[in-house]
C-alpha cells in the first residue's frame, strides 16, 4: 500500500481496474481486502476499459 493516506483510494481503484481489465482472478482474502478498501472510498471512480 502507498505510504500516503491520500493515495490509498486511487491505488485501490487502480488495483481493481487492472483486475477487471485483464480478467484476473481474485482469491477470497484479496477480495475481502479490496472490498474493505473500496468501501472506505465511496467517491473514488474506478476506470475500466475491457481488454480486447
Amino acid at each position: 500500500m502507498p505510504p500516503a493516506a491520500d493515495a490509498v483510494c486511487r491505488y485501490t481503484a487502480d488495483w481493481i481496474s487492472v483486475k477487471l481489465t485483464w480478467h484476473l482472478a481474485v482469491d477470497p482474502p484479496e477480495q475481502a481486502a479490496l472490498t474493505r478498501l473500496a468501501d472506505s472510498c465511496p467517491d473514488q471512480d474506478i476506470p475500466y476499459t475491457p481488454a480486447p
